[in-house]
């Protein structure tokens, strides 16, 4: 038995199953001296009745744990029926704008016709700020409050502009759904504070069962930083190599290869 990768696999069912150390410890009987030891690898040949606990307490089949213990492999199996991928994929990770829906240009232009100033102009200057506006850093009333001045206009709002024009993209509903039935999925976006609720309310984002929601705003980062990729995999509970990005940005997918899958 190789207790490094039983250690590993039982804190992923854990995490995975949404429990504490503290939390396993009451619910499989355990003292947390010994679980801690157990998920470091630090016991050797564990009993089978322990780790037989602790598959019960976290809802993962013993037999399956067991069983990817003996091949060698890095995470525990699926707790559902959800599948894996011939290249070990099993969770999916989806961007929101440019991937799920769209909405660029038509916002510009509109807001463009509105304060008359070029497209292009406006567009600088959002890209210019937007990294502030999804970090959290800036609220949207302050986003909205520089470009204005930038502008030398009162009325940007972006809000505005971009809810009246964001659109479903084509094709990405039956994609996403097909992905929903076959692997656990996820959202991982830059966006301002409260936009990706309202688009799921909207139904502009398909209504699946998403397992975590990866808002760069809530988690104070942005892609392609590290610290929002490693937050990711963290509330995936599974291996870099497992899950799979989803994503218009080529930076964002180059930027997360030393997570998650290329």
């Amino acid at each position: 038995m190789d207790e490094q990768a039983l250690g590993k696999r039982l804190q992923l069912a854990r995490k995975r199953a949404g429990l504490t150390q503290q939390e396993l410890c009451q619910k499989a009987g355990l003292s947390y001296s010994t679980l801690a030891k157990i998920e470091r690898g630090a016991i050797r040949s564990p009993s089978v009745f322990t780790v037989a606990h602790i598959a019960t307490a976290t809802g993962t089949p013993l037999e399956e744990l067991l069983e990817t213990v003996d091949k060698s492999l890095s995470s525990p199996a699926p707790t559902s029926s959800k599948k894996r991928s011939k290249t070990g994929v099993r969770f999916v990770y989806f961007d929101v704008n440019g991937t799920l829906v769209r909405f660029y240009q038509r916002a510009f232009t509109d807001a463009a016709q509105d304060l008359g100033v070029a497209a292009d102009v406006i567009e600088t200057l959002f890209w210019r700020h937007n990294e502030g506006l999804c970090s959290g850093r800036n609220s949207l009333e302050d986003f909205n409050r520089e470009i204005s001045k930038e502008l030398g206009a009162t009325a940007f709002d972006w809000h505005k502009y971009y809810m009246e024009n964001v659109q479903a993209m084509p094709g990405m509903d039956e994609l996403l759904r097909w992905c929903a039935q076959h692997y656990e999925v996820g959202i991982l976006s830059n966006n301002a504070a409260g936009f990706i609720d309202e688009l799921r309310r909207k139904k502009l984002i398909p209504d699946v069962e998403f397992k975590t929601i990866v808002d760069s705003c809530q988690v104070g980062a942005v892609k392609p930083e590290p610290k929002i990729y490693e937050l990711a995999q963290e509330l995936a509970a599974a291996e870099a190599a497992e899950i799979l990005l989803v994503d218009d940005t080529r930076s964002f997918l180059t930027a997360r290869i030393v997570w998650f899958v290329t």
